[in-house]
């Protein structure tokens, strides 16, 4: 017996893009299971619109799931496996497949069992995004994906989230992958979600900043003066990421009468790293 989750709990907002962040292991898979109601919880409970999902017809055809070993029918055709779905899913739109098919590079006649991996996760998102459930689920939905694929498909899901109040959650191993396209993030480690928040309050309060010097000052002293998480020097040069807003600590360094300052963008990762460094949590296994 292998326990999965472990005394975790949260809440997702509808109409917004959720991305849960972890390592191969650490049960965003199973969470995305419990939430379409392809498993049961032994224990606790799991609601989606207020109500237990698992063998609640009414509830899953309000729930698309692309699983990272998406299924399909054997011997069947992409149009063959949209008819399928056309019968399960009330709100399904020929329509929007007809659309959607003119964007993925696609032969819908030919057999998925035929189509490489990165083939068949389009061919799963095409069907899913057609199917035009409220609560999308999406297990690492870019993996196989090319690049130009990849932004179509961060363009296609913010779009449908602000045409039609959709709710996607997208679990993925790799922080960049999520950058600029989910509005909240839960890192989820080894079972349970160690924190979540919205992006933008996340990066808020936190600030990265490049000087150089000449001659260098003692780090030890800019540490005592600012709320550093890291700090860095290369040879005349000092990165750090501090908290606080990048104008107020590029005033505390002019008192060291560097040669340029500047502020920098944080990225994702960095804020991440910058907020388990905080709480004192190793994240050397966590984020790749």
């Amino acid at each position: 017996t292998v326990l999965a989750l472990d005394d975790f709990s949260t809440e997702i907002g509808s109409g917004s893009i959720y991305g849960l962040i972890g390592p191969n292991g650490s049960g965003k898979s199973t969470l995305l299971r419990l939430i379409a109601g392809v498993y049961r919880p032994d224990g606790g409970s799991l609601e989606v619109d207020g109500q237990s999902v698992f063998e609640n017809e009414h509830i899953k055809e309000r729930i698309f799931f692309v699983s990272d070993d998406f299924f399909y029918c054997p011997g069947a055709t992409g149009d063959e496996m949209a008819a399928l779905y056309a019968g399960f899913y009330p709100n399904w739109s020929w329509e929007r497949y007809a659309e959607l098919s003119g964007k993925f590079p696609l032969e819908r006649k030919r057999k998925l069992q035929t189509f490489s991996k990165g083939m068949a996760r389009q061919a799963a998102l095409l069907l899913g995004l057609s199917a035009q459930t409220p609560f999308l689920l999406l297990d690492e939905a870019f993996d196989g994906l090319d690049p130009i694929i990849r932004t179509a498909v961060r363009k296609i899901l913010s779009d449908d989230v602000s045409r039609r109040d959709a709710t996607v959650i997208i679990t993925s191993h790799n922080l960049r992958e999520l950058e600029d396209l989910c509005d909240h993030v839960g890192l989820v480690h080894r079972g349970n979600i160690l924190f979540q928040k919205e992006l933008d309050e996340l990066k808020l309060g936190f600030c990265k900043v490049q000087a150089a010097f000449r001659p260098l000052p003692d780090p030890e002293e800019i540490k005592k003066r600012l709320d550093v998480l890291s700090l860095e020097t290369h040879g005349s040069l000092i990165h750090l990421v501090a908290r606080g807003n990048s104008a107020d600590v590029l005033a505390l360094l002019e008192d060291y009468s560097p040669l340029f300052s500047e502020g920098l963008p944080l990225t994702l990762e960095e804020v991440f790293i910058s907020e388990m460094e905080a709480i004192g949590y190793d994240y050397s296994n966590v984020l790749f």
